[in-house]
């Protein structure tokens, strides 16, 4: 069973997270260009093309934000969420790492991975541990929607 310390410290990182990827999605939907302009890289070509993809990965993350919201209020409701997080957290660097050994990819764009999945993994980690592993019965899986 997680104390009471612990819940509230998943709570407080799970709804720091949704307000993170809300904030982040949002702003590479509305400048896409911005983070290209920051690291120093030259916009891929097609431009247009370019732009849309980066405001799709930004519409991902934002996506995630109401995932988060949801788990922070509902930690047992919606554990499964914190697996889907953390999986895109762990499968964004492997891409990345892949992209720079390969050449695709220059180092910079690895300084996003700091704050965007790294700095996450500790608590999403500790609480997939806590919840699907150490505490089996803990979070039983439940249907988010009750059918009658």
């Amino acid at each position: 069973m997680i104390s009471p310390s612990r819940r509230r410290l998943y709570q407080r990182w799970f709804y720091a997270a949704a307000i993170y990827n809300l904030v982040w999605g949002v702003l590479v939907i509305l400048f896409p260009r911005l983070p290209f302009r920051w690291s120093g890289i030259q916009l891929p070509q097609p431009d247009a093309l370019a732009v849309q993809f980066w405001q799709c990965i930004g519409m991902f993350v934002m996506v995630f934000a109401i995932g988060y919201w949801y788990l922070a209020k509902d930690l047992e409701r919606y554990a499964p969420f914190a697996v889907i997080g953390l999986l895109g957290k762990i499968f964004g660097p492997i891409g990345f790492l892949w992209g720079w050994l390969t050449g695709q990819m220059p180092g910079v764009v690895g300084l996003t991975l700091l704050t965007n999945d790294l700095m996450w993994w500790p608590v999403f980690g500790m609480f997939v541990y806590e919840a699907f592993v150490r505490d089996r019965n803990v979070y039983p899986p439940t249907p988010i929607v009750k059918l009658h």
